[in-house]
């Protein structure tokens, strides 16, 4: 596991480095609650300079040798559907595979080749087609109401629809194709399970209600789902924090849809890709940064560290903490008392005054943050 949470060692960065497409993430830490491909999306976001704490929310059990995915095969090649819904592109490729072990591969394979083939999003197109068959149409949101409306469009009456599931049921729109007329063959390829090692899962959410990381990646709505479990009664607090100080980045709209229905505002990439989603991170989160004026000099604040004139310092938590507080309200004094309740972890006043002697020192330049005697400390911009 790759686990690189904020520290205190201190990088300088110069300005020109700043602007490399490498350093583009300096500054910033970076959930990533993948499972199958955490390593890939840990490598992306490093290669741009960013901190990853890697946690996976889930893990994929095939069931190949399970019953049900027998007993939907075979129920498909007894009455043919007339549509089948590929989800995603894993699930396609497991229902050929556990087929092949049965000995009904090709069986399998003529009936998907004579339905209409739907496959939601590129992913499972790219296996409809790797598996020589013919997809018919795609959403362009990957979604799963367009795909239910435009086969109610269709119509629907008299005809049998396969559901290649997406790690779980969707009973939602399997009532909703019931509905519409259709008769609906659920084919569980694989499901979701716990992570076999919740501690970094755990650790992740203390890390996201305490803001100590700056975005989290989700790659799945069951992923989503995970982490709210995972946080339990501390769920508000986390959601909380998603809403305002942490952002949660997902691959696609579906894997948003849990957090915006929460009021969280995720952002998604216009394509449904890993590198895309980085691109997305890339873009978003160097906005979010504070840029303030002092004594001439100029202040970024990025994450866990702050550029000073084109030079990016790390900063641990608690200075990094008295720093956002104060470059909140410029110019303004904070007591120490309304800075202790900014730290971390808070414990008396002498934590605050450590705290700003350690920021002082980390951003190396004098005068940047003011004692003003018997009052408390403040940015003088």
């Amino acid at each position: 596991m790759i686990d690189r949470t904020p520290g205190t060692r201190r990088t300088v960065l110069t300005a020109a480095a700043l602007a490399e497409p490498a350093a583009s993430l300096s500054g910033y830490t970076i959930g990533v609650t993948a499972d199958r491909r955490k390593d890939e999306l840990a490598t992306l976001l490093e290669a741009r300079g960013a901190r990853v704490v890697i946690a996976p929310a889930l893990r994929i059990v095939p069931i190949a040798d399970d019953a049900e995915l027998r007993a939907a095969t075979r129920a498909c090649l007894d009455d043919p559907p007339d549509i089948v819904l590929v989800n995603t592109g894993i699930g396609m490729r497991g229902w050929l595979e556990a087929a092949e072990g049965w000995g009904l591969a090709e069986p399998l394979r003529a009936v998907l080749g004579r339905a209409y083939l739907v496959a939601r999003g590129p992913k499972a197109r790219a296996a409809v087609r790797a598996a020589g068959l013919k997809d018919h149409w795609s959403p362009e949101g990957e979604g799963y109401e367009e795909v239910v409306d435009h086969l109610t469009a269709r119509g629907l009456t008299g005809l049998t629809v396969a559901m290649q599931l997406h790690g779980e049921s969707q009973p939602e729109y399997t009532a909703a194709l019931v509905a519409a007329g259709a008769r609906v063959i659920e084919a569980p390829v694989y499901r979701w399970a716990p992570p076999a090692d919740p501690a970094p899962l755990h650790r992740l959410v203390d890390l996201i209600m305490a803001k100590l990381v700056d975005a989290v990646t989700f790659t799945s709505a069951a992923a989503v789902q995970a982490v709210l479990r995972a946080a339990g009664t501390g769920a508000d607090a986390l959601l909380d924090a998603l809403r305002a100080d942490v952002m949660a980045a997902c691959v696609g709209p579906v894997t948003a849809e849990p957090l915006r229905r929460q009021g969280v505002p995720a952002v998604t990439p216009g394509r449904a890709r890993l590198s895309a989603l980085v691109r997305t991170v890339v873009d978003e989160l160097p906005r979010r940064a504070v840029n303030l004026e002092i004594n001439g000099h100029a202040l970024t604040l990025r994450g866990h560290a702050a550029i000073v004139d084109g030079e990016l310092r790390q900063l641990a938590p608690a200075p990094m903490a008295v720093l956002r507080a104060l470059a909140e309200s410029p110019g303004r004094v904070l007591s120490r008392a309304a800075l202790l309740q900014a730290l971390p972890r808070g414990a008396d006043e002498h934590a605050v005054e450590m705290a700003v002697a350690r920021l002082r020192a980390g951003l190396a330049l004098p005068g940047v943050v003011q004692t003003v005697v018997k009052r408390g400390y403040r940015l003088p911009v």
